[in-house]
C-alpha cells in the first residue's frame, strides 16, 4: 500500500447511507443509562424514573432544535421504517372521512412504498409519480395529481440511493395551497443538511438515529401540532405512551444517544458537509476519468456526501466482490441489497436493467479521510479496468483502443 499504510487501516467504509458508526461522544452519553441511570421514563413515582424522564426530555429538545420543531412534536419510534408506517397508515385511518387518496413517487424507500401498498389493500388509492431523468419530480405533475379526496403527499427529502434532494419547500407550499398534509421521509437528510420543518412546510417527517452517528433501533416522527394540528391513528397499542401515538417502554439509552447525535450535528453539520462535498467531488471527478462512467441523478440538487456512479460493462456485483475485502460500498439501498433485481430507483431514472446493474453507491461520512479517498480512487479504477479486460463486449465497444479505461493521477 505504500504511502496509504500510514494514513488509515483497511477495510475502508464508504457505505454511510446504510448506517453510520456511533460517534464516541454519543456512546459516552448513552453508557450511564444502561447501568446506574437505568430507570423507566414512565415510572413517575421515584427518582429512577424521574432521571430517565429528564434525559428523554433533554433529548427531545436536542432533536427538535436540529429540525426547528417543538419538543412535544416528536414521537419516538424504533426507527424510520416504523415512523413511516405510523405516518402513512395513521393519516389514512384518521382522515378517512375526508378522502382515501395518497400521492407518492416511484423512487421512495421501500418503507414508504410497501406501506402504500398496504394502504391500497385496505381500500386506499395511491398515485405514484414518475421522476425526471435527474431523479427530481415535476411539480406541475404533482399539482395535477391532487384530487378532492387527496389526504397526503408523501415525498422523501433525499433519496437513499442517488442522494437527490426533492424541491421540498415547493412541495410544502403546494400541499398547503390544497389543504393536503405533507409527509417526508427525511432519513438521509436530517443531520447531513439543514432541515427546517417550518421553512419547508412539512407536517409529518420520519428520521432515524443510526443515519446521523447515533445508535440503531431508535427513530422519531415529527408530527405538527398547529397550522394544522395533525392527528394520527396509533399503530401500536398498549399504555398510551407518546401522547397516545406510539405505546411501548421508551428506549432511554437509545433516545439519549439520538439526542446527543443531533446536538453534535447541529454544531458540526456545516463543517462536515463542506469537507465531505470536497472529498466526494474529488472521488467522483477522478472516477469519471475512467471511460464509460457517469453519475446517476442530479449533480446539483443532491446530498454533499453521496455519489452514485455507473461503470459501463462492469457488473456492480463483480466490482463489489473485487473491492469487498478493502472497501465497503453498495449497489443501492441496504434494505434491498439481498435482491438480484436491478435498482427500481435507477430504472425510474430511465436506466436499462443492464445499466442499473452497473452502478455503485459511494456514501462518505464524518470519519472518512483524504487518504481513504485517494486509495479508493486507485483501487476502484484498477478494478474497473481489470474487470473490463475480462469482458469481450467492452473491446467490441471500443474499436481501435489498446486498453480499457483512462488512468490519470489523483489530483
Amino acid at each position: 500500500m505504500g504511502k496509504f499504510a500510514v494514513m488509515f487501516k483497511l477495510p475502508i467504509y464508504l457505505d454511510y447511507n446504510a448506517t453510520t458508526p456511533c460517534d464516541p461522544r454519543v456512546v459516552a452519553a448513552m453508557l450511564p443509562y444502561f447501568t446506574e441511570n437505568f430507570g423507566n421514563a414512565a415510572s413517575r413515582s421515584h427518582s429512577f424514573g424521574w432521571v430517565a424522564e429528564e434525559a428523554v426530555d433533554l433529548a427531545r429538545e436536542q432533536i427538535a432544535k436540529l429540525i426547528n420543531a417543538e419538543p412535544k412534536e416528536l414521537v419516538f419510534t424504533s426507527g424510520a421504517t416504523e415512523a413511516a408506517n405510523l405516518a402513512i397508515k395513521g393519516v389514512f385511518e384518521t382522515y378517512a372521512s375526508k378522502g382515501n387518496h395518497i400521492i407518492t413517487t416511484h423512487t421512495e424507500h421501500k418503507a414508504v412504498l410497501d406501506t402504500c401498498k398496504r394502504v391500497e389493500n385496505a381500500g386506499g388509492e395511491v398515485t405514484y409519480l414518475n421522476v425526471k431523468k435527474n431523479g427530481l419530480i415535476d411539480l406541475e405533475e404533482l399539482e395535477n395529481a391532487i384530487r378532492s379526496s387527496t389526504i397526503l403527499i408523501s415525498i422523501m427529502y433525499a433519496n437513499n440511493e442517488i442522494g437527490v434532494l426533492q424541491p421540498v419547500r415547493e412541495i410544502g407550499k403546494l400541499a398547503k395551497k390544497h389543504n393536503v398534509l405533507f409527509f417526508s421521509d427525511a432519513t438521509q437528510a436530517v443531520g447531513k443538511i439543514a432541515v427546517d420543518v417550518r421553512r419547508d412546510g412539512i407536517d409529518i417527517m420520519a428520521f432515524s438515529a443510526h443515519k446521523l452517528y447515533g445508535p440503531k433501533g431508535v427513530g422519531a416522527l415529527y408530527v405538527r401540532r398547529k397550522n394544522p394540528r395533525v392527528k394520527l391513528a396509533a399503530q401500536i397499542d398498549g399504555g398510551g405512551h407518546e401522547r397516545g401515538m406510539r405505546s411501548g417502554t421508551l428506549n432511554v439509552p437509545g433516545i439519549v444517544g439520538f439526542g446527543k447525535a443531533c446536538e453534535i450535528c447541529f454544531t458540526e453539520m456545516h463543517e462536515d458537509s463542506e469537507k465531505l462535498r470536497s472529498l466526494r467531488n474529488k472521488l467522483e471527478e477522478n472516477l469519471l476519468l475512467t471511460e464509460g462512467s457517469f453519475v446517476n441523478g442530479d449533480k446539483e440538487a443532491r446530498l454533499p456526501h453521496v455519489s452514485n456512479i455507473s461503470f459501463n460493462f462492469v457488473e456492480s456485483q463483480a466490482l463489489m466482490m473485487n473491492l469487498s475485502k478493502e472497501i465497503a460500498v453498495s449497489s443501492g439501498s441496504a434494505c434491498t441489497s439481498a435482491s438480484l433485481e436491478p435498482s427500481y430507483v435507477l430504472k425510474a431514472l430511465g436506466l436499462s436493467d443492464e445499466m442499473a446493474h452497473q452502478s455503485i453507491r459511494f456514501s462518505l461520512g464524518r470519519f472518512t479521510t483524504p487518504g481513504e479517498i485517494d486509495y479508493t480512487i486507485k483501487k476502484v479504477s484498477e478494478s474497473v479496468n481489470n474487470l473490463r479486460i475480462l469482458n469481450p463486449s467492452w473491446e467490441d465497444h471500443r474499436p481501435g483502443m489498446e486498453k480499457p479505461g483512462i488512468e490519470k493521477p489523483v489530483q
